[in-house]
């Protein structure tokens, strides 16, 4: 097994001429936020009670762990010396007798320093239980995707012979309600009508299939109107969509706006109605 590859050449000797210096690597198994943190470690290390602390134990380690940061040539905080002069402070103060307080109790010299160890405890108990939160980026990832543009060609719906049958029996249900008891002559055109329809749909929009019929021209005038619309059908200059059954039916131009159609409007129906019709009562 080689120590290295360097340069795609194994090593597997040790170069003679290799100085390592004596301090090349260092391990520190525990790091602290400060001096409260470290004498807090002392102390559940230990399973000691907070409210009674062994001051004379807990300085002699405190300083023991000071000691060894210095032989390791570490930059220690001042706070961490302030906290030293603390301790023998505390530990010099619990040596000697204390006076009486007004109340005839006797005051602790450890109880400042008991109260800023628990408040320390409480903060440092609350950000480990918010750490152990989920948090975005680290436990969870938020899911982004891309959706290309994409360009969605609706096709109109076909229009069914049935319906078609449907809407036209529903015009003539209205268109005898005008049915006049004159006998009158009527000349009418289904090639004069298609020109009528086209230019009623020259706006190119979708117009009812029924809005096309005219009731006051009697069943003679929806006849006509319905076969210009079956010839403008069949010359490829009109388009029927019903999107559903039993739904409306659209109606819309093909023709072009150029004032003249792409398709010639003569077709097998391309004569007058010249004889008449006799309405009946």
């Amino acid at each position: 097994m080689p120590l290295a590859v360097v340069h795609g050449q194994p090593v597997l000797q040790i170069p003679q001429d290799l100085y390592i210096p004596p301090d090349a690597l260092e391990v520190i198994l525990d790091a602290f936020e400060g001096p409260l943190d470290l004498l807090l470690y002392l102390i559940r290390r230990q399973n000691l009670d907070i409210l009674d602390i062994p001051v004379a134990e807990i300085t002699r380690q405190y300083v023991a762990y000071i000691n060894v940061m210095q032989d390791l040539r570490f930059e220690l905080a001042a706070e961490y010396l302030v906290m030293a002069a603390i301790l023998a402070e505390i530990k010099s103060r619990m040596l000697l007798p204390r006076p009486p307080s007004e109340e005839g109790e006797e005051e602790d010299p450890r109880a400042e320093l008991v109260r800023r160890l628990q408040e320390y405890e409480r903060f440092k108990q609350a950000a480990e239980d918010i750490d152990r939160l989920p948090r975005m980026e680290r436990d969870t990832s938020t899911v982004s995707v891309e959706i290309p543009d994409r360009a969605t060609v609706r096709l109109p719906p076909p229009v069914d012979l049935p319906e078609l049958l449907l809407a036209l029996h529903d015009v003539l249900k209205r268109a005898e309600l005008f049915t006049g008891h004159a006998i009158r002559r009527d000349a009418l055109s289904v090639r004069q009508r298609m020109g009528e329809v086209l230019g009623r749909l020259e706006d190119g929009a979708f117009h009812r299939f029924e809005s096309l019929f005219d009731a006051h021209e009697g069943k003679l005038g929806v006849v006509v109107t319905l076969l210009s619309l079956l010839e403008l059908t069949k010359e490829r200059l009109l388009e029927l969509v019903q999107e559903a059954p039993l739904a409306p039916i659209y109606v819309k131009s093909l023709a072009t706006r150029d004032g003249s159609a792409p398709v010639s409007l003569v077709s097998e129906f391309d004569e007058d109605i010249e004889d008449g019709y006799d309405g009946g009562a």
